[in-house]
């Protein structure tokens, strides 16, 4: 499912113009992309967290150039779904 195809499932179910839910659908990722950034967690009760996994530094391989390159510890976003979202898609 695209962001339209979600904006458009949400009007339809709310009655609410497309518009509108776009600008609330765009304003939630927003503050949830913004919270994550801060390194804060987003919980969504019965849906699941948004949260910043840390990474630890590692040593990769660039096989073009055939040489050890270091990658530095850092912070990737990541969804834990709530036990109610696991079940529903199993």
């Amino acid at each position: 499912m695209t962001k339209a195809e979600l904006v458009n499932a949400i009007a339809i179910e709310t009655g609410y113009d497309k518009v509108t839910i776009l600008n609330i659908v765009e304003s939630g990722m927003n503050q949830i992309k913004r919270s994550v950034a801060k390194n804060e967690s987003v919980y969504l009760r019965s849906f699941g967290s948004f949260i910043a996994k840390q990474r630890k530094e590692k040593i990769a391989r660039d096989i073009s150039k055939n040489i050890s390159v270091v990658v530095p510890a850092h912070k990737v976003p990541a969804f834990k779904p709530a036990a109610e979202f696991a079940k529903a898609v199993l």
